[in-house]
């Protein structure tokens, strides 16, 4: 007899999707489906646009995550153009998303997953959330504010605006630095160094009894990708796409153009979202991680002292390759360690004060491919345009969906160590939801409920019949 679990809707993370955990005649999980019920249809309604508009358009994909698709998109714009932007526009575009890299790692660590693992996967769910966390951790959860508000002001300081800002355009950005930008940066770099010191070692702490989890989150091996520089240290805005394995192989190494003859993308009709994997080992087996994890295992190092001394604890810790999704947490805390150090060398750098910030040129190919790292992970844009500029087709290659396929066999794992029977308990449902948060996927990303979200658990039978349910949260 095989029974059915849906848990609908996945709670604390940025989009809505149902889990289906799909059970055997010996009670085992047999199966587990992620199911994105969101539609996402730029890719279709930014045909006939200009090539111009499309990083101002495609940062209104994710208001999590704008700047993103604001830089891939322009740096595809790049291409069209055929044009290397000045020194100082590539130093700015790079300070952008370094601080986009700290305010979303930070809210993923803090607001998201901060709740199970500094209050536990056992807690009541009503006091599982950012507002239990402030009244029992208020000095960790200030400190996600203030790390997260740090990483939005760099954001607004250069766009504008904290969130769908325009300001990076084919061919470099609207302005230039101020020096009394630069300033108002450099001072605030104290604050957020101490605060992610303080976390880490808070973090670090913790270890020792969360083996469980650490075994159980999506501990197994797998393929990763990621950016890296020619030298193959950690990077996130411009480098060479890596493919490797989880002993330490590189199986491949390509230009962003080129990623279509490695990187294959299935369907399945039971998810909007699509299943990337690796052509030359194939679908399924051919599935790959991408995002802090995935960056840290493919880098050298990352080219800043503190940063490159905590990646060598982690690898002390945990292995020269880190296998378990679980260490997605500690990844990003490094990486926000990295951010930091990082953004003190660019506002250091003197061309980033040149006042040339863009290069102007007209249309001179008709396709080309953009790459960057989203906090999530590698993110591909693919335009093909007419000779008017304007777009015949769009593909864009998400980091979610590029987690897809490991996210499913994380699902999996989780429930078959934890799933008692028919039982459907809170801690139980709470660790299969925190095994999607370690991925911290994003699905529409434009709004995220804090809080209690709801949450309906349904046990079929094979006949149709339904055999328990549970709700929690929300409306019955």
């Amino acid at each position: 007899m095989v029974k059915t679990i849906l848990i609908d809707p996945v709670t604390r993370i940025e989009g809505h999707a149902k889990i289906t955990l799909i059970l055997g005649e010996d009670g085992r999980v047999h199966a587990a489906r992620f199911h994105v019920t969101e539609f996402r249809g730029f890719e279709k309604f930014c045909e006939g646009r200009s090539f111009r508009e499309m990083p101002a358009i495609t940062s209104r994909i994710c208001g999590i995550c704008p700047v993103s698709h604001l830089l891939c998109s322009a740096k595809t714009g790049d291409g069209l153009l055929a044009v290397t932007p000045p020194p100082a526009a590539v130093n700015l575009r790079r300070i952008m998303n370094l601080g986009q890299i700290i305010q979303s790692h930070a809210l993923s660590f803090f607001h998201l997953s901060g709740p199970d693992l500094f209050l536990g996967f056992g807690e009541n769910p009503k006091d599982r959330n950012i507002f239990g966390l402030i009244q029992k951790q208020p000095q960790l959860a200030r400190d996600g504010i203030r790390l997260r508000k740090f990483g939005q002001q760099v954001i607004e300081r250069l766009g504008g605006k904290r969130i769908h800002t325009a300001w990076a355009t084919p061919g470099g950005v609207t302005d230039p630095l101020s020096e009394e930008t630069r300033q108002a940066l450099r001072d605030d770099l104290k604050e957020a160094d101490t605060i992610i010191r303080r976390t880490l070692t808070t973090f670090k702490s913790l270890l020792p009894r969360l083996n469980d989890e650490v075994e159980t989150f999506g501990q197994f091996p797998s393929l990763f990708l990621s950016l890296v520089t020619p030298e193959g240290n950690w990077e996130h805005y411009h480098g060479l796409v890596r493919v490797g394995d989880s002993s330490g192989n590189t199986l491949a190494t390509f230009r962003e153009s080129d990623y279509a003859q490695y990187l294959g993308e299935a369907v399945e009709p039971w998810s909007y979202l699509k299943f990337p994997y690796f052509r030359s080992v194939g679908y399924p087996d051919g599935a790959y991680r991408v995002g802090p994890l995935a960056r840290l295992n493919l880098c050298r190092q990352i080219g800043t002292p503190e940063a490159d001394a905590e990646l060598r604890e982690f690898r002390q810790r945990c292995g020269p390759i880190v296998t378990s999704s679980f260490h997605y947490h500690y990844a990003r805390l490094i990486e926000i360690l990295a951010a930091i150090e990082w953004l003190g060398v660019h506002l250091d750098d003197p061309r980033t004060m040149d006042r040339r910030v863009q290069a102007e040129a007209d249309l001179n190919a008709n396709e080309a491919v953009g790459v960057s790292e989203a906090p999530r992970g590698t993110l591909f844009h693919h335009y093909i345009v007419d000779d008017t500029g304007l777009l015949k087709r769009v593909n864009l290659l998400i980091a979610t969906g590029q987690n897809n396929l490991p996210m499913q066999r994380t699902i999996r794992q989780i429930a078959d160590r934890y799933l008692q029977g028919t039982e459907l308990s809170d801690e139980m449902l709470n660790r299969i939801e925190a095994g999607i948060r370690a991925f911290d996927p994003c699905l529409s990303c434009s709004t995220h409920a804090a809080g209690q979200m709801p949450l309906h658990v349904q046990l079929v039978g094979p006949d149709g019949r339904l055999i328990a349910e549970r709700r929690r949260g929300g409306e019955a």
